[in-house]
């Protein structure tokens, strides 16, 4: 991942981060504060996807399934 694209995941880490605070002080309940940061991450990941962690992922797949033949 380069470091532009590293930025702005980090800009929209620190938002959500933010916003999920704002709304624990603003008394909402834990539930819709985990499902706030839940969605939104997920919302992150779609527009700024992490190739490198993929990959990693893609091949400790690979090697598990390797291991159960």
């Amino acid at each position: 991942m380069d470091a532009g694209t590293r930025q702005k995941r980090v800009e929209g880490l620190e938002a959500i981060k933010d916003k999920a605070l704002k709304m624990a002080s603003q008394g909402e309940y834990a539930d819709n504060v985990r499902d706030f940061v839940t969605s939104a991450r997920k919302e992150l990941a779609f527009e700024l996807p992490d190739e490198d962690a993929f990959k990693k992922a893609v091949k400790a797949t690979l090697k598990y399934k390797e291991s159960k033949k």
